[in-house]
């Protein structure tokens, strides 16, 4: 009997196709097989729609080599797509269009300003919000920088880090200001006058698409910033759950704690306990970001369909009040291993394969099949 196939579809970062996960995908393919899950990869581009085959990328565990095989299209389909800005990413467009009715483990969620948007919706939710506004004109900015002290400008689709500026208000007309351009190279802090901020914000922008959200105070006394990544994702059972959730601590004069902008990553605990010393009190408020998270990653799903894991980025201040900062529907797995989490890092890569195999499942008993 032939196993269930998934394809994990991805992009190539480059025109000499390199992938950016690719021993993430050699781990779920080694982990598929002991599972009864035959696994391959693909982008847009390996995808002959004439044929009706894909000239997919595989792994063979024993030889521990690479080969490409043309495969018919697969049962199911990993979306590991991350947005970018190529004819690469025009193609998955069309892909995701031909094929939507194939079964998709995700479908994309929408950007940063949408989720705020769907979420403020919901009483719930509201309070861990740290208050946001679509930035048109630098107004929208100076109105926000009037009811908080610091602000952040960040791309409505960024990730990474990139095109994040913080702005600061200090005394009298003067603010500081310091970023992460879109390559990610740092900006160093630098003053800068009233008069000149609105020019510099616009200038910032360009003709991109930006929101402005209020700034939560999560320097640590070394003056490095931090937050945490919780990662939630579906079950062998089709059910939400906790996975892991790690600190992560940006490098000096950085505004991000993003581990690809050079951040390191810690123990969940170990970084708590440098703001909230209460031992009672720091079990609390990770019971606490672990609700808000499944009850978040449920929502959006029930909003925008099908998704099989999320990663939310918590800031969480000293009286224990936590912050959704920002939900990534791709999630890098690395801050685990990062971490010495050993175990959430395997469960981050296996939990995707068992719920494909539930799925699966599932559609085959269901009546219509």
């Amino acid at each position: 009997m032939s196993h269930p196939v998934l394809g994990i579809l991805t992009l190539y970062l480059n025109e000499k196709k390199q992938l950016e996960e690719r021993h993430i995908y050699q781990r779920m393919i080694t982990e598929g097989h002991k599972i009864g899950l035959d696994i391959f990869v693909f982008t847009p581009m390996d995808v002959f729609d004439q044929k009706k085959q894909i000239f997919a990328l595989e792994y063979d565990p024993k030889a521990k080599k690479w080969f490409r095989k043309w495969r018919s299209f697969p049962d199911l389909i990993f979306d590991r797509c991350r947005i970018q800005r190529s004819k690469r990413f025009e193609q998955l467009l069309r892909f995701r269009a031909r094929y939507g009715h194939l079964t998709f483990l995700n479908r994309p969620l929408r950007n940063k300003w949408t989720i705020y948007q769907t979420l403020s919706r919901k009483s719930r939710f509201r309070s861990n919000q740290p208050e946001t506004v679509l930035f048109q004109s630098s107004s929208d900015v100076m109105n926000l920088l009037k009811k908080h002290s610091t602000v952040y400008v960040k791309p409505i689709n960024g990730t990474g880090g990139r095109g994040i500026l913080r702005v600061e208000r200090l005394d009298g007309d003067l603010f500081l200001i310091q970023g992460r351009r879109q390559n990610r190279s740092i900006i160093a802090p630098q003053k800068i006058h009233k008069a000149r901020l609105s020019a510099f914000l616009l200038g910032w922008k360009g003709s991109g698409r930006f929101i402005a959200q209020q700034g939560i105070q999560i320097k640590l006394p070394t003056g490095r910033v931090h937050d945490y990544r919780m990662l939630v994702q579906k079950n062998g059972q089709g059910k939400w759950e906790m996975t892991g959730c790690a600190g992560r601590v940006g490098p000096p004069r950085s505004v991000t704690s993003n581990l690809h902008g050079g951040g390191h990553a810690v123990a969940m605990n170990t970084l708590l306990k440098q703001w909230i010393p209460s031992e009672e009190r720091r079990q609390e408020v990770r019971r606490s970001a672990e609700k808000l998270s499944l009850e978040v990653a449920a929502y959006l799903e029930e909003t925008f369909g099908a998704l099989c894991e999320l990663a939310l980025d918590l800031a969480i201040n000293r009286h224990g009040q936590i912050y959704l900062l920002e939900v990534n529907p791709k999630p890098a797995r690395e801050v685990f291993n990062q971490s010495g989490d050993s175990q959430a890092y395997r469960a981050a890569i296996v939990k995707p394969l068992e719920y494909a195999l539930w799925l699966y499942k599932q559609k085959a008993a269901s009546p219509s099949n």
